[in-house]
């Protein structure tokens, strides 16, 4: 530093003014309109409102609005909540001392409204059982009032807090606002993020006179809890969520997650509450990673909404000035629960697959990018042969021609005078398997009845029918084996001639350290090299020649962002997955037998995950007759 920037004199320590500490306060509790709604929800919840509506303009910077029929407050207890600090959701203890690793409330630091009014107009308005409606004014940490008012919230008590002009007492804080679309869209993630986590409550949200959502209450119930997320997160979801229930060592375990089958591009539909408060935590995508890692492709991510509910004793809210984040006090108990009950979930499932596989199907087969899905095909007005082969355009398509190559086109010989033509042709790739007992009503993937271009099996089930890849499902098959029989022997280790040395940092050589039990376990043998470095003894036998370094590397990255060692067991599944692959699956292209056929229905219903392959494709579509009728007109 410049001798010429350096303090020549001793500073004078002052206090500093009210309005100066509430707004530095207003900068870590309300960065933006989002933070500011939020805040004034998680009141509402904590007064036992049952019915909440929020209202915004211009994103929340110009006017946001929030009203519940909670418990509502008396003029004297307004302007007590205006004070900073000033709180009703802790209490001394019999000691007199206030214990804050042992809250039950969303609020509790009593920092959100003066904040909120010290760069805002602010009017509240509330209704206490047995009292007058009172409002107060503020505007910029001046307050006016408590005086009677007229009372017309939605219900017999209740508050309604309306905020003006959000940030115009600090406009440099102006600046950094972002669009009015973007500001509105992260108010409308805060309110559904609470929404999702209170199905027992009706929330609604209005932008610039538009009803963006309105959310009935339901009730407080699995069934319940699964509307609302459905509400939020789509239909699709709804269909395909497998409900979560667990426990270990005094924490709980809810929630729904996806199957492997219906996953996103990204992980926005991710979700984690603790205690009923929606968090963010590095450690959920990691968890959820971890879980779905051999199910789904690495660019893939399920959707998920989990309930982790603990003593509050167990868990510290009060690590974030927002309340976003928390800290475990056995986050690796946590983990472990998530993890495990997530695959157990999974594997209960069987070979279930989601509905988005067929309707994925169906609209491609019905042609959905120029046509509407509920628009049936052209149907001709007569029997007439060349009309029921025209396209939708009118025009007959053009009769196929024999390849060049003699692959590709393969047809049933016709019957008859045909024989020549159909000498042009390949041999016949479809394959009829005469009906044979058990019927299809007896097993959820039906009974076999041929195969087509010996790659896809067709069964027929008591309300439809089943296309089975092949290759895909016996991959997986495979791939379940081989996971069997290795967590039965164990992973074999190949030691090293010489063994390798990683230099890392010292944080990270101590994280891989940590881990060195449980890296052994999947065969990878390490020990310290002094400091900062590790030595690498022996890998797992079945990657062979590998980079034992980059791996190191890898898992240092892991547990530093995760806490979960995600690049060796996704080295495995790599591995075993490429094996499984290109060796013992049955290969597209493979004639199958009835028997045959039959017998690898009947094993992806006996095997876990079976619905997708190793690579998170889907092995099966099933088509309900209703489905298929749809696709000719008949309904």
């Amino acid at each position: 530093m410049p001798d010429s920037a350096r303090l020549t004199s001793r500073p004078t320590i002052r206090q500093l003014p009210p309005d100066a500490v509430n707004r530095i306060a207003a900068g870590e509790v309300v960065e933006r309109p989002a933070a500011a709604v939020k805040e004034l929800v998680e009141n509402a919840l904590d007064a036992g409102a049952r019915a909440i509506s929020v209202t915004i303009e211009g994103g929340g910077l110009k006017r946001l609005i929030i009203e519940d029929n909670g418990c509502g407050m008396s003029g004297p207890e307004i302007l007590m909540a205006l004070e900073r600090h000033a709180t009703s959701k802790l209490a001394p203890g019999e000691d007199g001392r206030i214990d804050l690793l042992n809250i039950h409330t969303m609020g509790f630091r009593g920092e959100a409204l003066p904040s909120i009014a010290s760069v805002s107009r602010m009017t509240l308005t509330s209704k206490a059982e047995g009292e007058d409606a009172s409002e107060v004014f503020v505007e910029a940490g001046r307050i006016e009032g408590p005086k009677p008012a007229a009372w017309t919230g939605r219900g017999e008590t209740g508050t309604r807090i309306e905020v003006r002009d959000l940030f115009h007492a600090t406009p440099a804080r102006l600046k950094f606002m972002k669009s009015e679309r973007a500001e509105t869209m992260a108010v409308t993630d805060a309110v559904k993020r609470l929404a999702m986590a209170n199905a027992d409550v009706s929330i609604s949200l209005e932008s610039n006179g538009r009803n963006v959502f309105r959310y009935a209450a339901h009730q407080a119930t699995p069934e319940g809890d699964l509307e609302r997320l459905g509400s939020i997160m789509g239909r699709e979801f709804r269909e395909n969520a497998l409900a979560i229930t667990s426990d270990r060592d005094g924490v709980t375990l809810t929630g729904f997650a996806g199957l492997p089958t219906l996953n996103r591009g990204n992980a926005q539909y991710q979700f984690l509450f603790v205690n009923g408060r929606p968090v963010k935590d590095r450690m959920l995508t990691g968890v959820i990673r971890a879980a779905y890692q051999d199910f789904l492709a690495r660019d893939r991510h399920p959707m998920a909404a989990l309930f982790v509910d603990c003593d509050p004793e167990l868990v510290d809210v009060n690590v974030h000035p927002a309340k976003t984040e928390v800290r475990f006090r056995d986050a690796g108990n946590v983990r472990g629960l998530i993890i495990g009950t997530l695959r157990h979930t999974l594997a209960a499932a069987g070979h279930r697959a989601s509905t988005t596989v067929a309707g994925y199907a169906l609209g491609k087969m019905q042609g959905e990018e120029t046509r509407p899905r509920d628009q049936p095909l052209p149907q001709p007005s007569v029997w007439d042969r060349s009309s029921l082969f025209r396209d939708s355009y009118g025009s007959a398509p053009p009769r196929p021609q024999a390849p060049a190559s003699g692959a590709g086109w393969q047809s049933a010989a016709p019957a008859g005078g045909m024989a020549e033509d159909s000498a042009r042709y390949d041999a016949p790739s479809a394959r009829y398997e005469p009906e044979q007992q058990p019927t299809p009503h007896d097993f959820p993937l039906g009974v076999a009845r041929a195969q087509l271009h010996e790659t896809y099996v067709v069964a027929q089930t008591r309300d439809g029918i089943v296309i089975v890849d092949q290759h895909a499902a016996h991959e997986r098959l495979v791939y379940e084996q081989m996971k069997t029989q290795m967590a039965a022997d164990g992973v074999r280790r190949q030691a090293l001639l010489i063994p390798e040395v990683v230099e890392l940092t010292e944080d990270e050589a101590a994280r891989v350290l940590e881990r060195a039990d449980e890296l052994a376990e999947m065969g990878l043998e390490i020990e310290a090299f002094g400091a900062g470095a590790v030595c690498v003894r022996a890998t797992p036998a079945l990657f062979g020649t590998m980079d034992a370094a980059g791996l190191i590397r890898d898992l240092a990255d892991d547990f530093a962002e995760y806490e979960e060692g995600l690049a060796l067991k996704e080295r495995f599944e790599d591995v075993m997955g490429n094996m499984a692959c290109a060796g013992g699956a049955v290969r597209a292209g493979r004639r199958l037998n009835g028997d045959e056929m039959n017998a690898l229905l009947r094993q992806m219903e006996a095997t876990p995950y079976s619905g997708q392959c190793n690579h998170g494709r889907p092995t099966y579509v099933e088509l309900k007759l209703a489905d298929i009728e749809k696709l000719f007109g008949r309904r």
